[in-house]
C-alpha cells in the first residue's frame, strides 16, 4: 500500500477559492482545532515510547486538517536504531520458547483494546492523516480482523507438519517453523495503523521481534497500536519503535534486520530489495498501483456506482488497491457516467473529526503537488475535467476536489503513474479481450475491480488479470479484508504477501528434521552397490504405481 512514488512535481498555481457553498458544491466546514481531540500531553506520552537519543534532532509533524502543529517528533540516528535491534534481540529468545497459545492470547486481548479505544483511535488517525472519519475506521476494522484471525489460526499456521519420507515406513519427516529474529517492519503514512497491524502482529505471533519503522507523519498511531498491545500483555522491549527520515533511518533497519516488511512506493522498494539481497535476508515488499475497474454492460449500476465512489476516493484516494482506471462498457457508458459524475460533484469534503464528511484531505504538500502536477499535465495535453480539478483552501490546507476525466492518452503522466489522490480516468470499450488488455497495460499488478451480474464472466475475466487481487461487485474491501487469504501484488507492485498463511509463513525458517529407522538409504545387508541401486529401482517404480506422493 503505497505511499505514493512522490516526484519532485513542480508548483502549481493555486486554484482560487470557490464561491459560497452551493448544493452539491462539495463545501465542507474547517476544524478550528485539533487539540481537544489530540492534548499535547497525550501525544508527550506516545512520543516516551520512542527509541532515541538524549539529545534528538525533532521534527514537526503538521495535522493535514488544520496545519496546526500535531508534535515535535524526536528523531531516532543510527545508534538508536542499533539500541532498539540489540533490546528487541535479547528479549526475543523468551518470546519464541513460550508457547504459541500463550502468544496468540496477546493478539486476542488486543482485538479488544482495540474496539474498547475506538473513539481515540478514530480522532488520532484523521489528525494524522486527514482522512474521514467513516475512512479511518476502515483501519481498525482491519486491524481488529488481523488480530482476530492469527490469534486463532496461528497455532495452526505454525504446527509441525509430516511430510512423506524418502523411504515409506523408514523415513519420518517432519517441518518444523522457527521465528527468524528481529524483523524489521516500515510502514507508510497513508494507512498507518491497519499497515503495521497487518505486518507487525503475525511476525509477534510467529514468535520474532519487532523493530518498527512508521512515517513520522504518522508515527503516533503506530506507537498507539504498541502502547495497546504492551497493555495487552506483550514484553515492551520486544516491539521497538525508531523514528527518522526514510532514506535515514530505513537502511539502518534493514542493515540490522534479521527480515524485512516494506510498504511505500515501488523506487524505494527496489531500493530494499537490493539492500536486503546483499545481506541474504528476506523482504516482503507492497509497493505502488495503477489499479483499474471494469464494468461490463450487464452490471448493476446503483451498485457499481456507489462502489465507485468507494473504489476511487476512500481516503482521498491514498489507497494503494484504490481505482485510478475505469472500463465501461459501450452500451452503458453514457448512462453510468452521468450518474458517477453527478454523484461525484455531491460528495461533501471536510475537515471535522466526525462522520459529516465523504471526502478527506490529503495528508502532506508533496501529494498534492503531485495530484495537481499530474491533473493539470492531463488538461493541459487535451483531458476533459468532467468533475473537480481544483485545491480547495477554503475547506483544509490540503484538500483536493475529487475529480472524473475523460479522454487521458499515452504520454500524459496521469496514464502510466501513480497518482495517489483523488482522481480517476474514465475509458470506454467494446468486448472483454480489449478490456481484460487495457487494463494489463501496466507495469503495476495490485489490485483490480469487476462488475457483472455473470459470475462465469466475472470469474473467467478475474482469472485473466495480472493482479494479486481481484474484487468481483466489491470496490476493494472483499480481497483487502480477507485476513485468512494472501494479499498483495505482482510486477512493479511488489514481492511476497500479507495476510493468511503466508503473511506468517515470511517470518518463519523451515528447519526439515528426517529419522531414518531399521535400514540406512546405501548398500546394506550384504547388498552389493549394483544389487542395492536394481532394488532402489524397482522401489521407485513401485511408488510410482502406488501413486505415493
Amino acid at each position: 500500500m503505497t505511499a505514493g512514488d512522490t516526484t519532485n512535481a513542480p508548483q502549481a498555481a493555486e486554484a482560487k477559492v470557490p464561491p459560497a457553498a452551493q448544493p452539491g458544491s462539495g463545501q465542507g466546514e474547517r476544524l478550528d482545532s485539533i487539540r481537544p481531540f489530540l492534548p499535547r500531553e497525550f501525544a508527550a506520552r506516545l512520543v516516551d515510547q520512542l527509541t532515541v537519543g538524549s539529545h534528538p534532532q525533532m521534527v514537526e509533524v503538521v495535522a493535514p486538517l488544520t496545519g496546526e502543529t500535531v508534535v515535535d517528533l524526536p528523531q531516532s540516528g543510527p545508534g538508536d536504531v542499533r539500541h532498539a535491534f540489540e533490546k528487541a534481540r535479547a528479549a526475543q529468545p523468551a518470546w519464541a520458547a513460550r508457547p504459541v497459545g500463550e502468544r496468540a492470547a496477546v493478539l486476542r486481548r488486543l482485538h479488544d483494546l482495540l474496539l474498547d479505544n475506538t473513539e481515540h483511535l478514530l480522532s488520532l488517525l484523521q489528525v494524522e492523516t486527514g482522512k474521514t472519519r467513516l475512512h479511518a475506521f476502515d483501519e481498525i476494522a482491519v486491524s481488529t480482523a488481523t488480530a482476530r484471525h492469527y490469534a486463532h489460526a496461528s497455532r495452526g499456521y505454525l504446527r509441525p507438519r509430516r511430510r512423506h519420507g524418502a523411504l515409506p515406513l523408514l523415513t519420518k519427516t517432519v517441518e518444523y517453523r522457527h521465528p527468524k529474529g528481529v524483523v524489521g517492519v516500515i510502514t507508510p503514512w497513508n494507512y498507518p495503523l491497519a499497515l503495521a497491524a497487518m505486518d507487525i502482529l503475525p511476525a509477534l505471533v510467529a514468535g520474532n521481534a519487532v523493530v518498527h519503522k512508521p512515517d513520522n507523519q504518522t508515527a503516533l498511531s503506530g506507537v498507539y497500536l504498541r502502547q495497546l498491545a504492551v497493555q495487552a500483555g506483550l514484553p515492551e522491549e520486544l516491539w521497538q519503535v525508531v523514528t527518522g527520515d526514510g532514506p535515514v533511518t530505513g537502511p539502518a533497519v534493514v542493515d540490522h534486520a534479521d527480515y524485512v516488511a516494506f510498504t511505500g512506493s515501488t523506487r524505494t522498494g527496489r531500493q530494499v530489495a537490493q539492500q536486503a539481497a546483499g545481506r541474504l535476508i528476506g523482504c516482503s515488499l507492497e509497493l505502488g498501483g495503477k489499479n483499474a475497474m471494469i464494468v461490463f454492460d450487464d452490471a448493476d449500476l446503483d451498485k457499481a456506482v456507489s462502489g465507485a465512489l468507494r473504489a476511487c476516493f476512500t481516503s482521498a484516494g491514498q489507497l494503494c488497491i484504490s481505482i485510478e482506471r475505469m472500463y465501461i462498457h459501450h452500451a452503458i457508458y453514457d448512462q453510468f457516467v452521468d450518474r458517477f459524475v453527478t454523484e461525484v460533484k455531491a460528495l461533501k469534503l471536510g475537515s471535522k473529526l466526525d462522520y459529516s464528511a465523504d471526502v478527506g484531505s490529503l495528508t502532506n504538500t508533496k501529494q498534492l503537488e503531485t495530484v495537481t502536477q499530474q491533473v493539470e499535465d492531463a488538461r493541459i495535453k487535451g483531458a476533459k475535467v468532467l468533475a473537480g480539478g481544483r485545491r480547495r483552501p477554503d475547506v483544509g490546507p490540503l484538500f483536493y476536489e475529487p475529480t472524473v476525466l475523460t479522454d487521458v492518452a499515452p504520454g500524459m503522466t496521469l496514464a502510466t503513474e501513480e497518482t495517489f489522490g483523488p482522481v480517476v480516468s474514465l475509458y470506454r470499450f467494446e468486448n472483454e479481450a480489449e478490456v481484460v488488455k487495457a487494463a494489463n497495460d501496466t507495469r503495476f499488478g495490485l489490485s483490480s475491480s469487476i462488475w457483472t451480474r455473470d459470475g462465469k464472466r466475472a470469474d473467467e475475466a478475474a482469472l485473466r488479470l495480472h493482479t494479486g487481487m481481484v474484487n468481483i461487485n466489491e470496490a476493494y474491501a472483499a480481497a483487502f479484508g480477507s485476513v485468512a487469504a494472501a494479499t498483495g501484488g505482482m510486477g512493479d507492485s511488489g514481492l511476497g504477501r500479507r495476510s493468511g498463511a503466508d503473511g506468517i509463513w515470511r517470518y518463519t525458517e523451515i528447519q526439515t528434521v528426517a529419522r531414518q529407522t531399521l535400514m540406512p538409504i546405501a548398500p546394506a545387508f550384504g547388498l552389493s552397490p549394483a544389487k542395492y541401486t536394481r532394488l532402489l529401482g524397482s522401489s521407485l517404480r513401485l511408488l510410482k504405481t502406488l501413486r505415493l506422493k
